[in-house]
C-alpha cells in the first residue's frame, strides 16, 4: 500500500495520471464506504496541496478549497444566503468529523443522504475538477452527481475546489434536517432553501432542494415557480412539486413517511429562510 500526500496541484495530477487511486481528502468515509471490498493499494492525500483549504470570498463569487472543512465552512464570515451550508455543516457527524471532513469530500462520495448536496445545489454550486492531460473544468454540482455513489470524474481527474457564483442581495438560506435521534445520524430526509423577499415580503427568488429522498438530491424547480409571488407563509406544497423525488423504503423510513416528511419540511425551510 502506498500514500502520497503532495503540497502542489501539479505533482498531485501527475501522481494520477501515472497510476490512480484512492483520493483522500477528509477520509472520514474511505473505510466505511469500501464495505466488505479490500482496501485500496495507492492512496493519494490532497489535503496539503497550497490553496486547497483556503475559502475566498468576493464580487465574482465564493470558492472553498478541495481541504475546506465543514468546521471552515461553519467560522467563514459569509453572506445569509450561507446560512443554509452553515447549518447543514452542524449537522454532519460530530464536531470530531466536522473537523476533519470536507464538503468536496462529501460531493466526491455521492451519497443520496449527502449532508451537504441540497444547500449547495441552491446555491447554484460548480465542481472545479483538474487533470494533468485535460486542465481545469467547470462542472455544475446536479451534473457532477450522477448516481449513488457515482460522479462524473474521471480516473485521473480530482477536485480542486467547489465554486459558487455571487448570489443575489438579500437572499437568504435555510436548512432542515429530519433523522432517528439529534446528533449522528444518517439523513431521513432534508431540505436546503434560498428564498428572497421583498419589501412587501413577498418571495421574489426561490431555490429549494431536497436530499435522501432519490438516488441524488433534486432541485423542485416547479415549487420555486410557483412560491412566486406568496408570502412565505401562504406556500404550501403538493404532490406535483414532490413529482421529482423517489424515496425508497429502508430501516431509516419508508418512502410515504419521507413524502409526508419532507413537505412539512420544506416549508419550514421556505419560512425560515423567508423571515427578513
Amino acid at each position: 500500500m502506498s500514500y502520497f500526500a503532495p503540497d502542489s496541484l501539479t505533482d498531485a495530477l501527475s501522481h494520477l495520471a501515472g497510476e490512480p487511486g484512492q483520493i483522500v481528502a477528509g477520509g472520514t468515509d474511505v473505510y466505511p464506504a469500501r464495505g466488505r471490498r479490500p482496501a485500496a493499494d495507492r492512496y493519494l492525500d490532497v489535503t496539503r496541496i497550497a490553496g486547497f483549504a483556503e475559502v475566498s470570498h468576493g464580487q465574482e463569487g465564493t470558492r472553498f478549497g478541495a481541504a475546506v472543512t465543514w468546521s471552515d465552512v461553519v467560522r467563514a464570515d459569509l453572506p445569509p444566503v450561507f446560512d443554509g451550508l452553515k447549518a447543514a455543516a452542524k449537522e454532519v457527524g460530530s464536531i470530531q468529523i466536522q473537523n476533519a471532513g470536507t464538503l468536496a469530500g462529501n460531493i466526491c462520495n455521492a451519497s443520496p443522504a449527502a449532508d451537504g448536496v441540497p444547500a449547495l445545489m441552491t446555491l447554484d454550486a460548480q465542481v472545479e475538477i483538474a487533470s494533468a492531460a485535460r486542465g481545469v473544468r467547470r462542472v455544475p454540482l446536479e451534473a457532477f452527481l450522477t448516481g449513488v455513489r457515482r460522479t462524473a470524474l474521471e480516473a485521473d481527474e480530482l477536485v480542486t475546489a467547489i465554486w459558487i457564483p455571487a448570489q443575489p442581495d438579500g437572499m437568504r438560506g435555510a436548512f432542515e434536517k429530519l433523522g432517528a435521534r439529534r446528533y449522528l445520524v444518517i439523513s431521513i430526509c432534508m431540505t436546503a432553501a434560498a428564498v428572497a423577499v421583498d419589501a412587501q415580503g413577498r418571495i421574489f427568488d426561490a431555490r429549494i432542494a431536497v436530499g435522501a429522498c432519490s438516488a441524488v438530491a433534486q432541485r423542485l424547480r416547479q415549487l420555486e415557480q410557483d412560491v412566486i409571488g406568496l408570502s412565505p407563509d401562504a406556500v404550501t406544497v403538493t404532490e406535483t412539486h414532490l413529482a421529482p423525488l423517489f424515496p425508497i423504503d429502508d430501516v431509516r423510513g419508508a418512502a410515504s413517511y419521507r413524502l409526508d416528511a419532507v413537505g412539512a419540511q420544506i416549508v419550514r425551510a421556505i419560512r425560515a429562510a423567508g423571515t427578513r
